[in-house]
């Protein structure tokens, strides 16, 4: 079972005079809200973290939500027999996550694993509805801390075109 997860730091505060309710997407993706995050496969109790405590929470969500959708281009979804790929890097960094889908399995692996470790691997549609809960559950959370983002119109838009499944 996939476990997606995240923890704010609070060595990078967000700065007190941001206006949350009118904060475009380059704040809201790359300066706001930065922490660490994982991915934990519960069964086998293995997991792909961060420890750097610079990582923006929300664009990881948003991104992780853009590659499951990427993962699925091809026509013959589940039955694709040729893998498809994509990446999710990280901002300020040259690490990223590398996702494979064959068969509907995606094989997810870091740069900063150790060599020879096996990728964690999950059902795609278990991955897609993961990743929308987790952007659910983050922008819920983050709402919660910061008066004026629920009003927010990019916000708004990001959870529409991601709705929970």
């Amino acid at each position: 079972m996939l476990d997606i997860g995240y923890s704010l730091s609070p060595r990078f505060p967000d700065p007190p005079q941001t206006d949350y309710r009118r904060a475009d997407v380059k704040t809201l993706r790359h300066d706001l809200f930065c922490g660490d995050v994982y991915l934990a496969d519960t069964d086998t109790d293995r997991e792909l973290s961060t420890a750097w405590g610079w990582v923006p929470v929300l664009d990881f969500a948003w991104a992780l939500c853009d590659v499951v959708e990427r993962l699925d281009r091809d026509p013959l979804g589940s039955r694709a027999a040729k893998p498809q790929w994509a990446e999710l890097d990280f901002t300020e960094s040259t690490d990223c996550l590398t996702f494979e889908r064959r068969f509907g399995w995606v094989d997810v692996r870091a740069d900063w694993q150790r060599s020879g470790e096996p990728a964690l691997q999950f059902r795609h549609e278990e991955l897609r509805r993961e990743a929308r809960d987790f952007l659910h559950d983050v922008i819920a959370d983050l709402v919660d801390m910061h008066e004026g983002l629920a009003d927010n119109p990019v916000v708004w838009d990001l959870q529409a075109r991601f709705r929970r499944l």
